[in-house]
């Protein structure tokens, strides 16, 4: 079952470690939301959020999220300080294994990365271009194994 994607948005700026200097920008959090969901989607052949990914011209964006942070610009975001979503326990070591591979690039690495990747590609980049979950899934499902 999906999780609300405003929770899997704040549990990766919560994942953050502030207190050695790192920080997470609306940019860097939507490439990071659009791992996640890959990867899920090719391990589990379910979404871990509903919402639909768009090709921007920076990269996959999750459109509500972007909306609900863009009163951050490009400045770091802050977690709202609720209890920290937890999944179930195989979704939350991917979640994890995911968040420590990409989380180390920066906002542009990321950027690069997923104007090289076929699901950004495949669609027209604008908003409201949707990458069909099934693109993400059979795309990431070669990166697993």
């Amino acid at each position: 079952m999906p999780y609300p994607v405003l929770q899997i948005a704040d549990k990766l700026i919560a994942l953050t470690a502030k207190d050695q200097g790192d920080s997470i920008t609306n940019l860097k959090l939507q490439k990071l939301l659009y791992y996640v969901q890959g990867f899920n989607l090719a391990a589990f052949q379910s979404p871990l959020f509903e919402e639909d990914i768009e090709a921007w011209m920076y990269g996959p964006v999750v459109p509500s999220v972007y909306n609900h942070y863009a009163h951050f610009g490009a400045d770091p975001l802050e977690s709202t300080g609720d209890e920290v979503l937890m999944l179930k326990p195989e979704e939350e070591e991917l979640f994890q294994e995911v968040y420590k591979a990409y989380s180390v690039y920066s906002a542009i690495g990321l950027m690069n990365m997923t104007h090289k990747e076929a699901p950004w590609r495949s669609v027209p980049t604008a908003p409201g271009s949707v990458i069909p979950k099934e693109t993400l899934r059979d795309f990431f499902k070669n990166k697993l194994a």
